[in-house]
């Protein structure tokens, strides 16, 4: 069974009516599986039946950002989409050898994040974007009260976050370990997550896996500093890549499901074969 499958049939409860569906990212084989949000209703009523919302079941993977990256520019193209709209080739294996297909992606900045959404927009036609901190905390809480959404305790937070204890300071594979209450993965640790803020500068949340316990609570939030990318060698300092930021990472929201009569599944026909972080054709 595929991950879609995993988090959004076989989870219960699931948040919201509607359904989850998947979306096939544009020249890939690769589909994302995303999840129904409802908003959290007043206390003393019931939530609402259609959902707010569709997020990501798990984090966004170096095979899908690779499409994004290292989109054959001479093909035909949506209108909107051009040379400027993707990130530049990275000049380092930005995978960090990590691991690459279904390792979360790492190193980006919150431009290339908001990038990857609004290609993606252009490509399906449907409103993508980064979740907004609110969201995020709802989504990642998961029908629980927190500070994480498996528990008030960080006593088996190993079972559905990696971290410090035992992440081995690397990222891993997403959908490795169990997920919160709406079916999504890795909230906690792994890399941390974009979100857009009321002032439009970002933060990233849910921790990564050099973080402690107490940095993985939802309501934790790390601030962008120059010092994430301290050591590029470009001039000017580059607006897409962190060179020191291997930890920063999104997922992404959907505003609209997919049309009433194909409610399973986005999927696209690949067109144009991306390239992997070392400029190496990927099938």
């Amino acid at each position: 069974m595929g991950l879609l499958g995993v988090a959004i049939a076989g989870q219960a409860p699931m948040d919201g009516a509607g359904g989850g569906f998947a979306t096939r990212i544009p020249g890939t084989t690769v589909d994302l599986a995303m999840v129904p949000i409802a908003n959290p209703a007043p206390a003393g009523e019931a939530r609402g039946e259609e959902p707010a919302f569709w997020i990501s079941a798990t984090e966004v993977t170096w095979d899908m950002f690779d499409a994004f990256v290292f989109e054959q520019l001479e093909a035909e193209l949506p209108e909107g989409v051009d040379a400027m709209s993707r990130p530049t080739k990275p000049y380092i294996t930005a995978d960090r050898g990590f691991g690459h297909d279904g390792y979360p992606v790492g190193s980006v900045s919150l431009r290339a994040a908001r990038g990857f959404c609004e290609w993606l927009t252009l490509h399906t036609g449907r409103k993508w974007r980064l979740p907004t901190a609110g969201e995020w905390t709802h989504a990642a809480l998961g029908g629980a009260r927190g500070p994480w959404h498996h528990g008030s305790s960080a006593e088996g937070l190993e079972a559905v976050a990696w971290f410090k204890d035992n992440a081995r300071r690397k990222t891993h594979p997403v959908a490795g370990l169990a997920p919160n209450g709406f079916g999504l993965y890795d909230v906690h640790g792994n890399v941390a997550e974009w979100v857009e803020t009321e002032d439009g500068a970002g933060q990233l949340m849910g921790g990564a896996y050099l973080d402690r316990a107490a940095d993985l609570a939802v309501m934790a939030a790390k601030t962008p500093t120059s010092a994430w990318n301290r050591s590029d060698p470009n001039l000017p300092k580059s607006v897409w890549w962190l060179a020191d930021g291997p930890f920063a990472g999104f997922r992404v929201v959907c505003e609209s499901p997919p049309p009433a009569d194909d409610p399973a599944s986005d999927a696209q026909t690949p067109t144009d074969t991306p390239q992997d972080s070392t400029g190496t054709s990927r099938p």
